[in-house]
Parts: structure tokens; sequence; C-alpha cells
């Protein structure tokens, strides 16, 4: 069966339109600065975990001792 052209010039337009936003909101998903300010916030939430803030200041602490100690020994 034949279709109306004004059909089908309708139908892309619409198929268009549906293109264009997907790309839009791909475009904003992908965002650089978005894809880091979203990594900084997780980093930022992972560390004000007290697990995770209280090992990192313990990894310190050892840190720090070992290089006073090689220092003066």
């Amino acid at each position: 069966m034949a279709r109306d052209p004004d059909t089908i010039q309708r139908e892309i337009e619409q198929a268009r339109d549906a293109l264009a936003a997907t790309l839009d909101q791909l475009g904003t998903k992908a965002s650089p600065k978005r894809l880091v300010d979203n990594a900084k916030a997780e980093a930022r939430s992972k560390l004000d975990e007290p697990k995770v803030k209280y090992a990192l200041i313990g990894v310190g602490v050892l840190v720090g001792l070992l290089v006073v100690r090689r220092i003066f020994s």
C-alpha cells in the first residue's frame, strides 16, 4: 500500500525530533564537567563515611611514624 506523502513527512519529523531529544539527553549525561562533578561528590561522600575516614587517618599516622622513625634512625 502506498502511504500519503504528508504522513511520511510527519513521521520523519517526529523521528527527527525524538532523535534530537535523545542526543540532547546523551550530551547532558556525558558532559565531562558533569562526570567530574559526580565523581567528586561520590568521593567526598565515601570519604565522609566513618570507616573510611578513620582508616585513612590511621594509615596517615602510621606513615608519619615510619617517616619520623626513618629520619631519626
